[in-house]
């Protein structure tokens, strides 16, 4: 009986979570600057979340030039967390001129890792097999 509850309580965190990817169902915000999403995934140790939020550039970092080509940066979300946003500039403009203290609205795909996760798919799916992300640098968006 208790493996039937745990088959059936997986199947629903499973449906639940295909449907909002289907329907590109993004979580937080920019508008309520609510990044609280973000930390949850985090300290649940979630992946594959989509997500909207705001930070500030706290470091740019080098390009990541190993297969797609990837602009770094690191947004500091609240006091306590921060993010590594990599965004595909083989699909997408590089955001000019960033730079430290940049208020940065986004969203995308969070992937956890021990360092705080990774922002990726700021930018449109030339395939339509993926929800589209956005960077929004000082009223420019980057798609």
């Amino acid at each position: 009986m208790k493996n039937l509850k745990y088959i059936l309580i997986l199947a629903a965190v499973a449906w639940l979570g295909f449907n909002e990817f289907q329907g590109g169902g993004f979580i937080g915000g920019p508008a309520s600057g609510d990044n609280s999403a973000i930390i949850a995934a985090y300290e649940d140790r979630r992946s594959g979340v989509l997500v909207q939020g705001q930070g500030m550039v706290s470091r740019v970092l080098a390009d990541d030039n190993e297969g797609s080509r990837h602009q770094r940066f690191v947004l500091s979300i609240d006091n306590q967390h921060t993010v590594l946003v990599a965004h595909n500039i083989d699909l997408a403009p590089r955001v000019s001129g960033l730079k430290v203290g940049d208020s940065v609205e986004f969203q995308g795909q969070y992937e956890w890792n021990d360092r705080g996760g990774v922002i990726h798919w700021t930018h449109h799916d030339p395939q339509g097999n993926h929800p589209g992300g956005w960077l929004k640098v000082a009223g420019q968006t980057y798609q």
